[in-house]
């Protein structure tokens, strides 16, 4: 019988790339999420009984457990970008992580991966880098030799940094930011996902390896060459100060608390100011894909193939833009 990975959150972007990739390596699939009728797409990444969504919360510690019996390896790409009710960045990124390397060690698991972000630090700032790195130590004293992949901002089609602030763009002349010099080193969600791959085959050696594409760049440049490729260049992006950025989060954080849950914070919350002010770039010396022999995907290569819905006339944008050249 073939071999059993748990994915927790193997519904979400980064954890269907990472179920697909495991299910063409001829493993047999537990996708562990809250809200399994929702992640029935999974399903289609492999034979009929190989992909299976299971309900899982990684809050409680017996629905961890479930979700682990019978598996070999334990994939933990559970994370959140905002405290919305119950998750909080406390319950899910570090007592989470720890629910599943304790389950793990308790029942043998020999290989646990952990999901884990560029900028991870018990000792940070942020509530978001902080819990990160907690949940990081959690796996590392249950789980010496477990996998921990830290990625820097992970681009692709289903995600929401590029296609929020494209879709943004279709509506007002001007695009604020917040960071705007502050360093990024995008990454495709695929090779995060081949990296994860290997590390839950036993490809790869115990550690942390930090992931970034071949490009370093500021936001604001980010936000620069996307507006380009989505054909609306004549946009400003305009980059605000940390105070006002500061101010503006924390009234929409109190909207959030006031509302009792009514309206969700998903503009700007305080704690992405804090962790906006930091570069987001792989550390000298740490190991990466170099290590792990896989060549980072280039943004140009992936980008225009899901941003062009963005674009004035959408995938027939070039046509009339070459019509308009000829008419001149």
């Amino acid at each position: 019988m073939s071999k059993l990975v748990t994915i927790f959150g193997g519904s979400g972007f980064v954890g269907r790339y990472i179920a697909r990739r495991m299910a063409q390596r001829g493993w047999r699939v537990r996708v562990a999420v809250r809200r399994p009728n929702e992640a029935i797409f999974v399903r289609t990444y492999g034979a009929v009984g190989q992909v299976e969504p299971v309900l899982c919360n990684v809050r409680d510690r017996d629905s961890v457990r479930a979700a682990l019996q019978g598996a070999e390896v334990a994939v933990n790409c559970v994370g959140i970008l905002s405290e919305v009710g119950k998750n909080t960045f406390g319950l899910v990124q570090h007592y989470g992580a720890r629910h599943i390397a304790e389950e793990a060690a308790a029942m043998g698991i020999g290989r646990v991966v952990q999901i884990s972000a560029i900028g991870a630090d018990a000792q940070a700032k942020s509530e978001y880098a902080k819990t990160k790195g907690l949940g990081e130590a959690a796996v590392r004293d249950h789980c010496p030799d477990a996998v921990i992949l830290r990625p820097s901002v992970i681009f692709g089609p289903e995600d929401q940094f590029f296609n929020r602030f494209a879709s943004m763009s279709r509506f007002t002349p001007i695009l604020p930011v917040t960071g705007g010099m502050t360093k990024f080193q995008p990454v495709y969600v695929d090779d995060v996902a081949e990296a994860a791959a290997m590390a839950a085959a036993g490809e790869v050696p115990a550690g942390t390896y930090e992931l970034g594409g071949p490009e370093v760049r500021r936001f604001g440049d980010l936000m620069e060459d996307m507006l380009e490729l989505v054909g609306r260049p004549n946009r400003i992006v305009l980059n605000l100060p940390f105070f006002l950025s500061a101010a503006m989060a924390t009234v929409f954080d109190l909207l959030q608390s006031l509302s009792l849950g009514l309206f969700s914070n998903s503009v700007l919350t305080r704690d992405q100011v804090t962790n906006l002010a930091v570069d987001n770039v792989v550390s000298p010396g740490m190991p990466g894909f170099a290590e792990l022999g896989i060549a980072p995907t280039a943004m140009d290569a992936v980008l225009p193939e899901y941003l062009w819905r963005y674009r004035p006339a959408g995938q027939f944008y070039e046509i009339r833009e070459a019509a308009k050249r000829l008419g001149s």
